[in-house]
């Protein structure tokens, strides 16, 4: 291994501890960090955990209250495990925010940097359609999308996807305005550099910082977005254990059979703050003048 890469590398690790550091003093940011790590738990072994079948239908044993003949958060209108249908809807809330922040983050970081980085009518073009993006609600636009593409859950993907770069790329666009004009990026420039190597070694390596808080926050915004298209009867179908089909499913009941609502509803509230949080963190951690 060469010296300059030992060096590189030492360097990041130096940088990684003082992140660590920095986040490790923010309590709520590590509280967020422990949610979203149990999130993640939760999902991988779904399968273990749950007591029941989240599919199984059995209507002798429908709307059971908690912990009533075993049910721990009881059954629904169809008799199945309320608690099994929580775990199985954590892997599809988190499947949807990984897959909707990868669609994201390719387009997003490809557009932002062309734009910062060309300038000119290639900027115009592409801070145009950003602002057209921009122009419209984006929830409201994921559901014109899900109208014409049809509801099912790889269409929240492509979905969701669609409508969630537009800040990411404004976001690198503006950090390739600054980088671009460094004296050493002028440097490996000079020396024969091609632009997709500058783009893609120099340049998008020093972006990372705001994008990984970007799609942190983004994830939490993935998974609200398909709850609410789940609800409406535009994402995930039945039988899916979606937490926002549960809660639409369970709005029949919402005055007599609160627990159909309210586990989903909390599922989906712990989810979305510890995401905020850990999102929070990260951005004082990786840039502590942003706190000041």
């Amino acid at each position: 291994m060469s010296r300059g890469r030992r060096r590189t590398m030492s360097q990041n690790t130096i940088q990684g501890n003082e992140v660590w550091k920095r986040l490790r003093k923010n309590k709520m940011a590590i509280l967020g960090l422990f949610i979203t790590v149990g999130l993640i738990i939760v999902a991988l072994l779904a399968p273990i955990i749950a007591p029941y079948d989240p599919y199984e239908v059995d209507l002798s044993r429908a709307l059971k209250a908690p912990m009533e003949d075993g049910h721990i958060l009881g059954t629904d209108q169809l008799g199945r495990d309320q608690f099994s249908r929580l775990l199985y809807g954590a892997r599809i809330s988190l499947r949807v925010g990984i897959i909707t922040q990868a669609i994201s983050l390719v387009i997003g970081i490809i557009m932002g940097a062309l734009a910062g980085y060309y300038g000119g009518r290639v900027d115009d073009v592409i801070s145009y359609l950003i602002n057209i993006f921009f122009a419209f609600p984006s929830l409201l636009f994921a559901i014109a999308i899900m109208a014409t593409l049809g509801p099912g859950l790889n269409n929240v993907f492509i979905a969701l996807g669609a409508v969630s770069w537009p800040g990411l790329a404004r976001i690198v666009r503006g950090q390739v305005l600054q980088l671009k004009e460094q004296e050493y990026i002028e440097a490996i420039r000079a020396l024969g550099g091609n632009d997709l190597r500058i783009i893609l070694k120099h340049i998008i390596p020093n972006c990372l910082a705001p994008v990984i808080v970007t799609a942190t926050l983004g994830v939490a915004g993935a998974i609200l977005s398909e709850a609410g298209l789940s609800f409406l009867g535009l994402g995930a179908q039945p039988p899916e254990p979606s937490w926002g089909l549960m809660l639409a499913m369970g709005r029949t009941y919402v005055t007599s059979k609160t627990w159909l609502t309210i586990y989903p509803g909390l599922a989906i509230m712990i989810t979305i703050l510890g995401l905020n949080l850990l999102g929070d963190g990260l951005r004082d951690a990786l840039d502590p003048r942003l706190k000041q």
